[in-house]
């Protein structure tokens, strides 16, 4: 690591701390008097300006949602909303979802001529019952995912239920790595849904969030799947 970027880690991490140490405001301060309270909110305020000045690095980011929690794919879109709002454009490639006609495809392409959605998938592997087919599948929305990967006109590429695909010994997460870290000086964002991304995977990403399953409707009360809550 050169010097000037050894000064800039070390001067972000102490302005991190800072910030920690200053604490998030609200009845968690310890002030009783209110104009301390103030002092001590305008510190953060003034630390926090820091910590964004510091930060000038911009670069396409590699992002992982998994975890057996619900909200991997809602996450995603969530980000495809905010990147057409901005006015670019979105691919989604789904990898193993097809079946369904989702909520979250008709409201995208009504609000947006820059979606591309791409439902490749023909369902679970109970459903499919032929890994051949499913291998080929997976294998041809593979080859899609890299060439919007590739167009720089796309903003943000979401490749839904990889990790599963990956998973099921679909594909390999070499392959994947492998072929992101080709393409030199990426612009565009990567996000990989699924549960059970691999080690290899998520030492790859920048950003990455695990969704923990605590209650599920589905697993506690036998209530089956809905309309605008999982389609």
């Amino acid at each position: 690591m050169s010097g000037d970027k050894q000064i800039s880690s070390r001067k972000i991490t102490s302005l991190d701390h800072q910030a920690k140490v200053l604490g998030i405001g609200g009845k968690s301060s310890p002030e009783t008097d209110e104009s301390l309270y103030k002092k001590r909110m305008q510190q953060r305020k003034d630390i926090q300006s820091k910590r964004l000045k510091v930060r000038k690095t911009k670069k396409g980011l590699l992002i992982v949602f998994t975890g057996n929690g619900k909200g991997k794919t809602t996450a995603s879109l969530g980000m495809a909303l905010r990147t057409i709002g901005h006015g670019h454009k979105v691919a989604i490639i789904q990898f193993i979802k097809g079946g369904w006609n989702t909520g979250e495809e008709k409201a995208l392409k009504m609000l947006s001529p820059n979606i591309s959605w791409h439902a490749l998938g023909e369902g679970f592997t109970w459903e499919t019952q032929d890994r051949v087919r499913d291998e080929e599948l997976v294998r041809g929305a593979w080859q899609v995912s890299k060439t919007f990967i590739k167009d720089e006109s796309y903003k943000l590429i979401i490749l839904d239920e990889i990790n599963i695909a990956i998973k099921l010994g679909y594909l390999s997460p070499e392959e994947v790595i492998t072929f992101i870290e080709s393409l030199n000086n990426r612009k565009n964002h990567i996000v990989l849904t699924g549960r059970g991304a691999t080690e290899s995977i998520i030492n790859q990403a920048d950003l990455v969030t695990e969704m923990k399953l605590i209650k599920h409707p589905f697993k506690e009360q036998g209530i089956k799947a809905q309309e605008c809550i999982e389609f």
